[in-house]
């Protein structure tokens, strides 16, 4: 009786919200700014800008693995995208980082109201784990 009476009361209890995600976040490398979305079931981000692009603004993907991106404008790059509502987190998707040109499978988890912890992995357990601050 008492572990039905415990599952009704979790069941009940209210999960942060998935959506907490939404809004500008600045990244602690480098004074990124990215502002994540809606983009139909899923969230993506878009690189805002960093302290590289407030000094150079016309900066290119020019780390892009792929030599046909690599005249992408950063400003605007598309940073985070394809995750799944997963509880209070958004998982299954990936992040790319134009340091590296590489894009790796990420964990978006809002941990309150203006702090994020973002997850990449080459693979697990080859993770590393950046706390983004919700930006006013």
């Amino acid at each position: 009786m008492s572990l039905l009476l415990l599952g009704a009361l979790l069941a009940a209890a209210p999960a942060p919200a998935a959506d907490t995600a939404i809004g500008r976040w600045k990244t602690e490398t480098k004074n990124g700014i990215v502002e994540i979305q809606r983009c139909g079931a899923s969230i993506c981000g878009r690189l805002l800008s960093s302290d590289l692009l407030r000094q150079r603004p016309d900066l290119k993907d020019a780390n892009n693995q792929n030599a046909a991106q690599r005249g992408r404008p950063l400003k605007g790059l598309l940073l985070i995208s394809g995750f799944t509502a997963d509880g209070d987190a958004w998982a299954g998707g990936q992040i790319y980082n134009p340091d590296d040109g590489k894009t790796y499978k990420a964990k978006v988890t809002p941990t309150d109201a203006n702090t994020l912890k973002v997850r990449g992995c080459v693979f697990v357990p080859l993770c590393k784990t950046q706390t983004w601050t919700r930006v006013r």
